[in-house]
């Protein structure tokens, strides 16, 4: 693939993912992409077999930037890995409550509107957030082997109940349009992870 096209078929991508995590994926045609792209339908095509293909390749682009931006943050030996996982948690809710789009969530705009259309997607969608819970298990079991997390947990069970209650409550933070979700979700993870509130708040 040259250098070339790479770059038009990021462009593409990142140019749906703007739309798409503003309008769901349901809701956008190829047109309208493509015209924001300012790319020819036909040249579209010529990157992606069809509107579910380019689906499939937008949530594993979103995957690969934010699993490469995650370990960045969890590989910063300057902090202890609990310091590290709960600057993810504060990220994660300032993303979440201003309005940039491109903080947002696309497992959270997505997996209810395509797990059943699309087998390509959800499995893009299962193996993305697979990937991401294996980060944050590694860096709770590097927590509990540095002192700054209790030995009393679980690294791969916190990670997915951790995971599990941020995403409901983003989820929640969209229907009540306020912050209210997240706050708790961040009392509860301090709760779970035995760390004082204060943690996050200095993040």
């Amino acid at each position: 693939m040259t250098t070339e096209h790479k770059d038009v078929r990021q462009h593409i991508l990142d140019t749906g993912k703007m739309i798409i995590v503003g309008k769901g994926f349901s809701a956008v045609g190829l047109a309208e992409i493509l015209n924001a792209a300012k790319v020819p339908k036909g040249s579209f095509y010529h990157y992606f077999k069809s509107k579910e293909v380019f689906g499939e390749a937008l949530l594993e682009d979103y995957f690969a930037g934010y699993i490469q931006r995650l370990q960045v943050l969890f590989s910063d030996n300057s902090m202890p890995a609990a310091a590290r996982l709960m600057t993810y948690w504060s990220r994660w809710q300032e993303a979440q409550e201003c309005d940039d789009l491109t903080g947002k969530c696309l497992v959270v705009k997505l997996s209810a509107e395509v797990a059943d259309l699309s087998e390509l997607m959800r499995n893009a969608l299962k193996q993305g957030t697979e990937k991401l819970i294996a980060q944050l298990t590694a860096c709770i079991a590097e927590g509990i082997q540095d002192g700054s997390l209790s030995t009393g947990l679980i690294p791969e069970q916190t990670a997915l109940a951790l995971y599990e209650l941020w995403l409901g409550a983003t989820l929640l933070t969209k229907l009540r349009r306020d912050s209210s979700a997240l706050d708790q979700a961040m009392v509860t993870t301090c709760k779970l992870l035995e760390l004082p509130l204060s943690n996050a708040s200095n993040q």
